[in-house]
């Protein structure tokens, strides 16, 4: 087994090496420089698409709203990744790290707002009158590429059923029996049934539950890190210093080399935010929009909130408590800092933050195998795909999942490899569909200011 575990790290090393994290932010900077900064230029007007309900909600083809797409996504995206995962990029890569994760972050939505308009342009109707998504539709449509939209399927499902299941289910369940003795098999059985209850009813149960769920467990967070800053509001200023500086002199815990840092904080950002990675647009092809960059702009908006908003308060909390050079790390290290300002009020920020991110992981992964699983067969074979989805919630609560992590770490490492070539390769399409919404959304703003001076 350790030979095993030993190869599944080396491949894992290759996956993850420089070469994807190059592409990844370099796909990032290059659609940033084509769409104009765009990220930056229409960030107010996203927020403001992703907040309030639109007209074109009701009548444009599609099965859940733009809200309820983005809390799908964010669903997925909002997980351990934003507790241990920020934890162990400023253990390995020292406080720099969280540096690159906001500068991944800033090219990241412009990548995950490529994706959306790719996943709305070519999405397709199902044989259950439901929309179908994602890059295997735009690689096999768009780029007439239908091996890599395979192969982007069948890294989809493995990872489904690894960092999106298997993996939650077992953070939670160690959680929980570390904390307050809960064995592993009454916290499997628990998340089994109430996955299966949302999970079981499709996307659009799934979207009624993430537009309830998901602002609460984020807003939960982000209050309790909040509260930490205010409070310790003369610590800021230092933590900042240090973060800022170590970006660029590297003096990272284990390592101590400037490329530790970016390393860790690229590949974090993206673990987080999985801009990239081609997940999120599965949900973002389910929305009722009537342009495709009317939806990206809404799913941009998870970048942001989750790495600049979610992330940096987790890494802020981290830097400020000085902790992470005494051996912890993880959700443990993020614990202890919590801790040290909010007493055990700060353990049960993270321990419950930690229970509702991987469950909301657990929902919104589902969504992403079952229509990567549905490319690759039919979709007759979504009800069995669940059933065994839900079932195997239980089997990663019980189970010791060393190969699972490593290999749920490689496939997704591997979906954006077919993923990022897609975008590149149509991303003359993006602009076309970007300039052509624009133009539009001038006109819908002349008239809302006509009609605002007229009453």
């Amino acid at each position: 087994m350790e030979h095993f575990m030993a190869f599944i790290d080396k491949i894992s090393g290759y996956v993850w090496g420089p070469p994807l994290l190059i592409l990844l932010v370099g796909t990032g900077i290059y659609l940033t420089l084509r769409l104009g900064f765009l990220q930056i230029r229409s960030l107010p007007y996203a927020l403001k698409l992703a907040f309030s309900p639109g007209k074109q909600d009701k009548k444009s083809q599609g099965d859940i709203s733009h809200y309820q797409a983005l809390t799908t996504a964010m669903a997925a995206t909002i997980g351990t990744g934003n507790i241990a995962g920020v934890a162990t990029a400023v253990v390995v890569g020292g406080p720099g790290a969280v540096f690159w994760m906001w500068l991944t972050a800033l090219v990241g939505m412009a990548t995950k707002y490529a994706e959306a308009v790719l996943a709305v342009k070519y999405r397709v109707t199902n044989s259950r009158g439901e929309m179908s998504g994602g890059p295997m539709y735009y690689l096999e449509k768009g780029l007439n590429a239908k091996w890599l939209g395979v192969l982007f399927a069948i890294f989809g499902a493995f990872a489904a059923f690894g960092i999106g299941n298997m993996v939650q289910s077992n953070t939670v369940s160690d959680v929980l029996e570390s904390s307050f003795s809960i064995p592993t098999w009454i916290t499997g059985v628990t998340l089994a049934v109430l996955a299966g209850i949302v999970i079981l009813g499709g996307v659009k149960s799934i979207g009624r539950v993430t537009s309830f769920f998901v602002p609460i467990m984020a807003i939960f967070y982000i209050l309790g890190g909040l509260i930490i800053i205010f409070l310790n509001f003369d610590l800021v200023p230092a933590a900042f210093s240090t973060i800022f500086t170590d970006a660029f002199t590297g003096n990272a815990v284990a390592g101590g080399l400037l490329g530790t840092a970016i390393r860790y904080g690229v590949a974090r950002g993206v673990f987080s935010n999985e801009a990239g990675l081609g997940s999120a647009p599965i949900a973002a092809a389910a929305a009722k929009t009537d342009y495709p960059a009317r939806q990206a702009l809404v799913s941009m908006t998870q970048v942001f909130i989750d790495t600049i908003l979610v992330c940096t308060i987790t890494g802020l909390t981290i830097v400020m408590a000085d902790m992470y050079a005494g051996g912890l790390d993880g959700a443990a290290l993020t614990t202890e800092s919590f801790s040290l300002f909010l007493g055990d009020a700060g353990m049960y920020i993270v321990t419950l933050g930690t229970i509702f991110f991987a469950f909301s992981t657990i929902v919104g992964w589902s969504y992403y195998g079952e229509k990567c699983f549905s490319y690759l067969f039919s979709d007759r074979t979504i009800s069995y795909y669940r059933a065994v989805f839900v079932i195997f919630v239980l089997v990663g609560a019980v189970a010791s999942l060393d190969a699972v992590w490593g290999i749920a770490d490689i496939m997704n490492g591997l979906m954006a490899f077919p993923n990022l070539i897609g975008l590149l390769g149509l991303s003359g399409v993006v602009a076309a569909e970007t300039k052509r919404f624009f133009k539009v959304a001038s006109e819908e703003r002349a008239q809302e200011r006509a009609q605002s001076n007229a009453s």
